[in-house]
């Protein structure tokens, strides 16, 4: 990641610490950050963001941080004074971000900025234009095996299904039985981390529990619980690596997996409660054990 996203989201974090989250706000800025890190150009996709009435009111504020780091010369002796400035800016606009949207209207929203047309494309000749969708035909098929892209739409459409679709019953008693079902390892989980510590587990138990998460970490994306999905995976990950012995189970690695244990059951059961530092620990032993091979 360049300096440039590493600061955006760094003022983002610093930002959302300083405000009471509870899970679904966690859910937002994780997606918001997401943005960021994901982005193939920071400068066109914050003017992108702009157009957007969700986004407009935040956008202006990471420009401003972005035309700050893209001076040809910055002073460095104030860089860590203008980071917190700039953290204590944005406290403001994502409070007021975040009181007005939910985790599914920030995913429509942050949709717009792939389709997005630009206004000068308005008035391309027809033969060129037809030209353009062609290839853009070709672009988007080539997307159908990236996750990422058609996914999302499909899990909206999955989900909104499920809640909305009474009638279903066999629907019905899977949405309802989701929950239970993602919660029912955790305790064993929680009891077996505690075991690892001493290494008094076997090495296909270890392994058995890996499968799990990744199992009820597929389900979980598959209806559209991104954090929950990524918390799963990264369990899945550091149980098999473990088990491969790729990954020492110090206190550090078991903390850190504990916590993604603890922003599981916080975003399953609602809980208003601030687990934003359980999430970016989380989230950064994932990127650690990512490289791992």
């Amino acid at each position: 990641m360049d300096i440039v996203k590493q600061y955006l989201v760094q003022c983002i974090s610093t930002a959302a610490n300083n405000l009471r989250l509870n899970s679904q706000k966690i859910e937002i800025v994780a997606m918001l950050r997401d943005i960021i890190v994901k982005s193939n150009d920071l400068d066109d996709d914050i003017r992108m963001m702009k157009k957007i009435t969700e986004l407009s009111t935040l956008a202006i504020r990471f420009n401003e941080i972005y035309s700050y780091l893209s001076q040809p010369q910055i002073d460095l002796s104030k860089f860590s004074e203008k980071m917190k400035e700039h953290s204590s800016i944005l406290i403001k606009d994502m409070s007021h971000m975040l009181d007005v949207v939910s985790p599914d209207s920030f995913k429509h929203a942050i949709e717009k900025l792939k389709p997005f047309v630009k206004e000068e494309e308005k008035n391309i000749p027809v033969s060129v234009l037809e030209t353009t969708n062609n290839s853009i035909k070709v672009d988007l098929s080539n997307r159908k095996t990236d996750p990422d892209v058609f996914e999302k739409s499909e899990n909206e459409i999955i989900k909104e299904k499920i809640i909305m679709d009474e009638e279903n019953d066999n629907e019905d008693l899977f949405f309802q039985n989701y929950e239970s079902e993602i919660l029912k390892p955790i305790k064993s989980i929680d009891f077996l981390l505690k075991q690892i510590s001493s290494y008094d587990v076997a090495e296909d138990e270890i392994f058995r529990w890996a499968t799990l998460m990744k199992t009820n970490g597929d389900l979980s994306a598959k209806i559209g619980f991104e954090i929950i999905a990524n918390m799963h995976r990264i369990l899945s990950r550091a149980f098999t690596l473990i088990g491969t012995k790729e990954l020492v189970p110090k206190s550090e690695v078991l903390e850190s997996m504990r916590a993604s244990l603890i922003v599981i059951v916080a975003v399953i059961k609602g809980k208003e409660v601030d687990i934003t530092n359980y999430l970016n620990r989380a989230e950064e032993f994932g990127r650690r054990i990512q490289i791992l091979n």
